[in-house]
């Protein structure tokens, strides 16, 4: 029994020294310990997190731990040194490492925050009771405005990255601010939970419920389930305007994934954005190289975690219009087709 464990024991010691850093990689100014800020206990980021962390630390690079956090704590953090790095979502990166900051930087230009990889997209959905939008004759994000609509909205809470989004979109793309504008055209405007605005919906508490989430998702199902919606697309200057503030992109929900968008529909146009870690841009470049290598390496195990994991693609990993680690741009350069 004892050799056969330390047979066992010797088998796991070279696969782990296999799956270590290259020989020769300078360690110069590596930490011993590196601090994953993950994000809310019984979520998507801290499942990864873990799953993240554990990685690391087998794959012979430094002992990493995983912590809860948030998409706009974690920036603040990682800029701060506070940990070293940590989920959150692309365009708020875009956004705190802007001269002046934003509301959540209070004003500071996040410096030592940057994009160590874009791991899979966040779609924007606008979503409306179909017998809604038939009164009102609206086809599109654009009808609302133009009509100064009367209007029952919802999103996430503010500090979500979802209520992140929608602000900024029509801050950026439209001109003004939501809450403000639509109550002002005698709507209302309220923050709730995918769920809890999902319930609203469907039982005529609202019009218009806005929130991202991933590509293929079942909170959209779910609404769908319940009553008959619209997934409304956003204007193509609204999306540029807010792309070139944030880095953002535009993303089309495909036709044939949910019933508002049958087979043989247009494509709808909306807001596209990434999960994504951050990391802090002092942290050394052949640490950051190593981290994106075994990121890529054991993405299949990743991808046992979090489905998701099985957009990440080389080509889109660093972003064009935000911030990246010199060493992330080194990696990723040699595994892009």
């Amino acid at each position: 029994m004892k050799r056969s464990f330390r047979f066992a024991f010797l088998i796991l010691a070279t696969l782990a020294l296999a799956a270590g850093p290259a020989a020769g990689v300078d360690k110069a100014g590596w930490p011993d310990q590196l601090r994953f800020m993950a994000g809310p206990p019984g979520g998507n980021w801290f499942a990864l997190g873990t799953a993240l962390a554990d990685m690391w630390t087998g794959a012979g690079l430094p002992q990493t731990t995983s912590s809860s956090g948030g998409g706009v704590a974690n920036i603040v953090n990682a800029n701060n040194a506070k940990g070293d790095l940590g989920f959150s979502v692309t365009s708020m990166v875009g956004a705190a490492t802007q001269e002046g900051g934003v509301d959540f930087t209070k004003g500071q230009k996040m410096e030592n925050a940057v994009i160590m990889a874009n791991l899979y997209t966040q779609y924007t959905y606008f979503i409306m009771r179909r017998d809604f939008a038939e009164k009102n004759g609206v086809k599109s994000l654009g009808d609302v405005i133009d009509k100064k609509l009367k209007m029952r909205f919802a999103t996430l809470k503010p500090g979500t990255s979802s209520e992140f989004v929608v602000k900024a979109l029509f801050d950026k793309g439209y001109g003004f601010d939501y809450k403000k504008t639509f109550e002002e055209w005698g709507g209302t405007v309220e923050y709730a939970s995918y769920e809890g605005g999902a319930d609203l919906l469907a039982d005529n508490h609202l019009d218009c419920f806005a929130f991202s989430v991933g590509k293929v998702a079942s909170i959209v199902m779910n609404i769908e389930s319940k009553l008959d919606v619209v997934l409304l697309p956003v204007g193509q200057e609204a999306l540029d305007r807010l792309s070139a503030a944030y880095g953002t992109e535009t993303f089309t929900i495909d036709p044939g994934i949910y019933k508002a968008v049958p087979e043989g529909a247009e494509p709808v146009k909306t807001v596209g954005d990434y999960t994504c870690i951050v990391i802090r841009r002092d942290l050394p470049e052949s640490l950051v190289f190593e981290l994106n290598r075994a990121l890529w390496e054991h993405r299949d195990s990743l991808v046992a975690a979090v489905k998701d994991m099985e957009e990440l693609d080389p080509a889109a990993t660093v972003p064009a219009r935000v911030p990246s680690h010199a060493g992330s741009e080194a990696f990723w350069k040699t595994v892009a087709k």
